[in-house]
């Protein structure tokens, strides 16, 4: 991801971000079973997903510490 796309998930509301989790969970386990199957060639596409999931925790993570604590 680029800090374009990065700013653009840390404004996004929190229902738009659940969704995105699903989402990007969804393709994991899709790419996890294709990799055992042998039917992924790039690899490095799993890394990208966990890491957009790790982002999109962070950003849902702060955004209930905002609401938790009123900022």
């Amino acid at each position: 991801m680029k800090n374009k796309e990065i700013k653009e998930l840390k404004n996004k509301p929190v229902e738009e971000l659940e969704k995105l989790l699903r989402d990007d969970r969804e393709k994991l386990n899709t790419l996890r079973f294709n990799l055992i199957a042998g039917k992924v060639k790039d690899v490095t596409e799993l890394r990208t997903v966990k890491k957009n999931i790790a982002r999109i925790l962070t950003f849902l993570k702060i955004n209930e510490i905002n609401q938790k604590y009123g900022k």
